[in-house]
């Protein structure tokens, strides 16, 4: 029982609770009045948080620091003036899939998704490059002045693309890689669903850094587990030291609502559960009534107990008991207490009804029985595409694992370092296996491959060329594996590049407009844009799910959009008759956009909402 506490609330700590709800990071430890260490507010770090430019003023505290994190959070707050192009000929029943893979830098992608998959996800993986000091990381520069810094992150260098290698070297080598992954799974973070978790596989060089950062992002209370997976299974002997045979795979969730799914029970398991009383119940296994702790350590268990067949009466002694003395009770009158073959026992076993026994937990590591190896990554791919494209790929079973303890038959899974494209095929297979329906959203930087090497010259340009032949031939594979499950299983994909806005700069500058350019500045839309284009780039901008079905209808001659049927019309012509506009009007969809130029004058703009205050009332009205 507790006791009273007989005081007011403590107002301090509920507010540092709201703000680590909101700000994990920005929860740090601190010596009280006392001397003892309590939570506390990083008050630099929660104004780093709230503002635009780089804040200066660093206290003495524990965590975690290096050259460029305020940078990096800055990097992470920055808007970008960027847009998702779609490219039909790349995707595979682009108007009807789930599926999306999107190409381009990953921190761009996330803060293109902030609004419209927040807290959408139920499981995020990610392999993100290792640190070797020869892979390729995305920002460069963390050295230069926090004014120079924001225009790069607020995307306003069309050049983009800022690849360098992370030598060790370069004196910056853990600093660049937190750098460069700090401000991904920060933004990551806000897209994970409340019962959501994220995976990471990572090796030694950066699980310590890895480890200390997502206690930051997420709260130490979240690391879920650090899992060890065998991704070989035999030794090498041209090491010098230590054969490495595993890898780290960190596991956060979002909060305390995610839930691990269970492993089956097995006929192994099972068969410790026997039935030596004959309980009409079924098999049972016992249960220890001891606890771990000692009588000193849980005087609240200490209690004594009477066996009901011989009377003797047993007080704790080393240990404390496990169960309160009303669940004792409670268990002695549901005849849950087993005292022996003979019923003589001092201390009682617990009946644990195999009836009632959940699935199997699983543990923190993972064999390459269990979950794969890396040889199997190579040939799973070899087996898709001619010749060796990528290597040492994870393998599929990895990644089904993850699926599986994770998710359910509907969520929606990101993978913001793609790679090879094993979550994707990993996602196919086992909605083919199960029947579930779950979607992916992939996304991976089109970085350069060397024409002239082994990959160049099978025809592949960059990694994200690799990404996608991969997903056209593992979805085929997939659906033609079990044809039952393809009548009603999406194997498709729809790919969106990420590229500048489709709208001039004068549309976000008018002040930019002058004499000189006047007449250029007619169209506030680029010239080599699609309506498909602007229709993309109005999805990200009103925050609608971008793998809603996509219907294109020819009404009088006029091209028109039909989002998820009602959900949003769209027509981008400039010549829009009243006929057309009553056409749409009449279907009443939940949002309608017009192109600006399809206004001639202030008369016509005002006829067309007068259109839709007698059709379609409740329609909400934009223009481009």
């Amino acid at each position: 029982m507790e006791k009273l506490k007989l005081h007011t609330p403590d107002i301090a700590a509920q507010n540092i609770a709201k703000i680590a709800a909101l700000f994990p990071n920005c929860v740090t430890e601190a010596k009280g009045e006392d001397g003892a260490i309590k939570p506390a507010i990083d008050f630099d770090q929660l104004r780093q948080e709230l503002s635009g430019s780089i804040v200066d003023g660093p206290r003495e505290r524990y965590h975690l620091d290096w050259p460029g994190k305020r940078e990096a959070l800055l990097a992470a707050n920055a808007p970008v003036a960027k847009t998702l192009r779609p490219y039909r000929e790349e995707s595979v029943d682009f108007d009807t899939t789930k599926n999306l893979f999107i190409e381009g830098d990953n921190l761009d992608a996330l803060k293109l998704l902030q609004e419209i998959y927040l807290g959408r996800f139920k499981v995020i993986y990610i392999d993100p490059p290792y640190n070797t000091g020869n892979d390729f990381i995305y920002e460069d520069d963390y050295s230069e002045s926090a004014e120079s810094f924001k225009q790069k992150s607020s995307q306003t260098d069309e050049e983009g693309g800022r690849l360098v290698a992370n030598f060790q070297t370069s004196g910056r080598f853990h600093s660049g890689w937190l750098s460069m992954i700090f401000p991904r799974i920060k933004l990551a973070r806000n897209l994970l669903s409340d019962d959501g978790a994220i995976f990471i596989s990572i090796d030694d060089n950066e699980v310590h850094n890895l480890r200390r950062a997502c206690d930051e992002i997420f709260g130490g209370d979240n690391f879920v587990a650090d899992i060890s997976w065998q991704k070989r299974y035999t030794r090498s002997n041209n090491t010098i030291e230590f054969t490495t045979v595993v890898e780290h795979l960190l596991v956060y969730r979002r909060s305390a609502s995610f839930d691990v799914n269970l492993l089956p029970r097995t006929s192994e398991a099972d068969s410790r559960y026997t039935n030596p009383d004959n309980d009409i119940r079924g098999p049972w296994k016992g249960a220890s009534f001891l606890n771990p702790a000692t009588p000193r350590e849980r005087p609240n268990l200490c209690y004594p107990i009477q066996n009901p067949n011989t009377g003797e009466i047993t007080n704790p002694s080393t240990n404390a008991w496990r169960r309160s003395r009303d669940e004792f009770n409670k268990l002695a009158t549901e005849n849950r207490l087993y005292w022996g073959m003979n019923g003589e026992s001092l201390v009682p076993s617990i009946k644990m009804f195999l009836s009632e026994a959940r699935g199997l937990t699983p543990i923190n590591f993972w064999s390459h029985e269990y979950a794969g190896n890396t040889d199997q990554g190579t040939l799973e791919l070899a087996e898709l595409m001619e010749g060796k494209v990528f290597s040492n790929p994870k393998p599929v079973k990895l990644l089904k694992r993850v699926l599986e303890h994770s998710t359910g038959p509907n969520d929606l899974v990101l993978d913001f370092f793609a790679g090879s494209g094993t979550t994707a095929q990993a996602v196919f297979e086992l909605n083919a296996e199960d029947g579930g329906g779950r979607r992916f959203m992939l996304v991976q930087l089109p970085e350069a491959i060397d024409p002239k090497s082994d990959i160049g010259r099978l025809g592949y340009s960059t990694i994200a060329d690799i990404t996608k032949e991969r997903i056209r031939r593992s979805g085929a594979k997939a659906k033609n594996a079990d044809l039952l499950s393809s009548l009603k299983s999406d194997f498709g994909f729809r790919v969106l590049k990420i590229d500048s806005s489709n709208m001039r700069d004068t549309y976000y500058d008018p002040e930019g407009v002058n004499q000189e350019n006047l007449l250029q500045m007619v169209d506030n839309i680029k010239q080599d844009r699609t309506a498909e284009d602007l229709l993309f780039q109005l999805l990200v901008d009103w925050g609608v799910d971008l793998s809603l079905p996509i219907k294109h209808e020819l009404i009088f001659d006029n091209g028109v959009f039909f989002i998820d049927g009602d959900a949003l019309a769209a027509c981008f012509e400039t010549n829009v008759s009243d006929d057309l506009v009553k056409e749409i009007a009449s279907r009443k969809p939940l949002r309608a956009v017009f192109n600006e130029r399809a206004y001639e004058n202030d008369s016509k703009k005002i006829n067309i909402e007068q259109i839709f205050r007698m059709l379609s009332p409740s329609t909400e009205l934009r223009s481009i």
